[in-house]
């Protein structure tokens, strides 16, 4: 009997379990107090900040639910670009809180999104592939297989991802040569992603928008997976490959530890090396490949890099190399292993940003920075953050180009001068988190020597799921912000 008694329970046990529902993504009550770190008295609210406008801060107000938020994120990644407004403000101290609660509604919300993912993890030797069919609305007829896999064992903190661009000989061979190389540079512990060129021809290149949809789904996959650390992220390539990653490394630099492209060499207009400040940049080509210019292109790359280091010491990391004797193939097993010693900052105190397009496409924002009006949909614009303390000084400038060096046979634009002029319009979000100012005082904002802002940004939801958004980034989740108006 006794034994029939026991058999019982473990099957109401066992059913009772089979029954169970998962745990919800729960925001805390209402009604829940707020307290200092170990001091157990109540938190109030400092009293408004000053505005240039003399608007007043919200109200604390009610936590939206939770439902809320992923329908919101659900939204986004069908493509609207709105931002999220429910309001609710919280104490400095529970900023990792919401930004992890954040983080597991944007996986609930990307879980539920109709898409084709990307393939289970093997080890890259096994060759294993997937393929992504992009969209016809950016390029016809385009199916991008990739091979995905690893190298050596996992990291603690994930794998270093490395993304390699193949150049522009048959689609299929260069692909098949790509796995082959990948797997002999010394990089391991990595993952990585070699995708094939979808369509030849005129859509033989890297950069244009269905491979940027491609390339800012992989990263949003990739941080979802848990499987790679967001901080090591690196994009190389060779020939057209090496164009590619050129310009993929400027325009994509925010989220990028490194980039390494080879036996390449764009104009700089093509691909502003202002925009590498916050990470490392290699690029190596042979002193006697002249095809395109790509020697004399790589050497005014060096002059840029070299210039923009001697003002700024302590970033633009870079190795341009024009390789003695070499031609177009050169020695391709230097990049990834120097490329690996460097980690990505997420939150530089220093960036430069120069806005520009890119088969007719910008970014919405760079790290901290997110644009809600671009003051010149027609030209490009540069900006410039400076954080001291507290203070944040801000510079945006309406960028204008003066071709100084052309090319007599193809009229490539060689070489240029920049004209700057301040912005007199346009509006932009100033996200910021305790990584980058210290948010229990006072912040003082200057926008082209204007002082814009003083005051405590208190940190609030919206921020957080606005960026987490933006951005899809496990590392750029900001809890607070100020937005900024330009005028005259």
């Amino acid at each position: 009997m006794k034994f029939v008694k026991l058999v019982c329970l473990l099957l109401v046990v066992a059913c009772s379990h089979c029954t169970a529902k998962e745990p919800e993504l729960k925001l805390p009550d209402t009604k829940e107090r707020k307290h200092d770190e170990g001091a157990g008295k109540e938190i109030r609210q400092d009293e408004n900040p000053e505005r240039e406008d003399g608007g007043k801060e919200p109200d604390a107000g009610k936590y939206p639910q939770m439902e809320e938020i992923v329908s919101f994120f659900s939204g986004s990644l069908s493509g609207q670009h709105t931002l999220f407004e429910k309001q609710k403000i919280f104490d400095i101290s529970e900023t990792d809180r919401y930004r992890s609660i954040v983080w597991e509604a944007w996986k609930e919300a990307n879980a539920h999104f109709d898409e084709e993912r990307l393939i289970g993890l093997t080890p890259l030797s096994a060759a294993r592939t997937g393929k992504w069919h992009l969209p016809t609305s950016l390029e016809p007829d385009a199916v991008m297989p990739y091979y995905w896999g690893t190298k050596g064992e996992k990291p603690e903190k994930g794998y270093p991802l490395y993304l390699y661009m193949h150049g522009s000989g048959g689609k299929e061979s260069e692909w098949a040569t790509g796995l082959s190389i990948c797997q002999r540079f010394a990089d391991a512990p990595s993952v990585y992603f070699i995708p094939q060129i979808p369509n030849e021809g005129a859509y033989y290149r890297w950069w244009q928008k269905a491979k940027q949809y491609a390339w800012e789904k992989l990263l949003r996959q990739a941080f979802l997976s848990g499987e790679v650390d967001p901080d090591r992220v690196y994009f190389f390539g060779i020939s057209e490959g090496g164009y590619g990653s050129q310009r993929l490394a400027s325009f994509y630099a925010d989220y990028l530890a490194g980039a390494g492209p080879m036996a390449g060499g764009e104009p700089l207009k093509n691909a502003p090396a202002e925009n590498c400040r916050n990470m490392a940049f290699s690029l190596r080509t042979g002193d006697n490949d002249r095809m395109f210019y790509r020697n004399t292109l790589t050497s005014y790359v060096k002059e840029e890099f070299e210039r923009l280091q001697r003002q700024n010491p302590e970033t633009y990391i870079h190795r341009v190399e024009l390789i003695p004797g070499a031609g177009h193939s050169i020695d391709y097993t230097p990049t990834t292993p120097w490329l690996s010693r460097y980690t990505r900052n997420p939150y530089p105190k220093q960036v430069s940003w120069e806005d520009f397009e890119m088969d007719g496409l910008h970014r919405r924002g760079f790290y901290n920075l997110y644009v809600k009006e671009r003051p010149d949909e027609n030209a490009r614009t540069f900006y410039e953050m400076n954080i001291s303390g507290n203070d944040i000084d801000l510079k945006v400038s309406d960028v204008a180009y003066e071709t100084i060096e052309r090319d007599p046979r193809w009229g490539i634009e060689m070489k240029f001068r920049k004209n700057y002029t301040p912005s007199k319009k346009g509006k932009l979000i100033l996200y910021l988190c305790p990584e980058l100012v210290d948010l229990s005082r006072k912040v003082t904002v200057s926008v082209n020597g204007r002082k814009v802002y003083t005051g405590k940004v208190r940190p609030e939801l919206k921020h957080i799921v606005n960026s987490c958004a933006a951005f899809c980034d496990p590392r750029r989740l900001y809890p607070a912000a100020v937005e900024v108006t330009l005028s005259e």
